[in-house]
């Protein structure tokens, strides 16, 4: 039998997404997508579409973005990560690279997507080494913020299971509906303040981020826990808080079948206390 001419692989990617116009190519904007796209077809000589597991927006990071490329039969996953990484800018890396079968798609075949929230309540999360990859949260005179761990875990509980989420979303998907199955959602400390991380079978435009915004004013003292039931069961009868600025967002996980280890995202304690720089 005659070698395919073309080998499909899963790319698995890290990027700080400051300087993207998010993931999707856009004309005359740089995008995560874009890059790859440029990168891989210099690679290969010829032009190369890359298919991402989703969009991210403007501003939001990755350490587990999950794309795929048909390259040429001649590359090996070995050689394809290393000349990548090569000649890709430094805020995009490579961190893994298989083959897969030739009908795997990145976003249909996804299970569930995991996002991480990071908050800073400590006074270094201001230093130009932390802030641009959390939502620093402190007072004047840098006084840590106060955050009632117990309500912003039971506003998380409210929200697991399968609802409407319709009052959390920027702009709703008509043909897909407002219907979420939130697998897991939690909270949990860091060395700079707090972290929610979320697992969903899909999500609508800026949910995580007005998910977030609603809890760290219910966890403030600014609304009331009974809001976020409320805004579940009666989209429309108010509205949610602002959305948390988008340099706080990660991408952490995307799960396809017959991937390792739990859907749920279960880390061991060292791992949730440590920085949210990402790694």
């Amino acid at each position: 039998m005659d070698a395919p001419d073309s080998l499909r692989f899963r790319l698995t990617i890290h990027y700080d997404g400051a300087a993207f116009h998010g993931w999707q190519v856009q004309p005359d904007q740089r995008t995560v997508q874009g890059t790859l796209e440029a990168a891989l077809s210099k690679l290969a000589n010829s032009h190369r579409s890359v298919t991402g597991s989703g969009r991210t927006d403007t501003g939001v990071h990755a350490t587990g973005q999950v794309a795929s490329v048909d390259m040429p039969s001649s590359w090996t996953a070995g050689q394809l990560q290393k000349s990548l990484n090569s000649v890709l800018s430094d805020d995009i890396w490579i961190e893994a690279i298989t083959r897969t079968t030739a009908d795997f798609h990145a976003r249909y075949d996804a299970i569930d997507r995991t996002y991480r929230y990071e908050i800073g309540l400590a006074a270094q999360s201001a230093s130009p080494f932390h802030r641009r990859w959390c939502w620093p949260l402190m007072k004047p005179g840098g006084r840590r913020p106060t955050l009632d761990r117990n309500l912003l875990d039971q506003a998380a509980t409210l929200i697991v299971g399968k609802h409407s989420f319709e009052a959390f979303a920027k702009a709703g998907q008509p043909e897909r509906g407002t219907w979420c199955d939130i697998h897991a959602a939690g909270w949990s400390d860091t060395e700079l303040g707090m972290r929610f991380t979320i697992t969903a079978d899909r999500y609508l435009h800026h949910m995580v981020r007005y998910l977030t915004g609603t809890m760290v004013d219910i966890g403030s003292g600014r609304r009331p826990l009974e809001d976020m039931a409320r805004l579940l069961v009666s989209p429309h009868e108010l509205t949610t808080s602002a959305p948390a600025p988008s340099t706080g967002l990660f991408l952490h996980r995307v799960t396809y079948p017959g991937d390792r280890g739990s859907t749920v995202d279960t880390l061991p304690t060292t791992e949730r206390t440590r920085s949210p720089l990402p790694r």
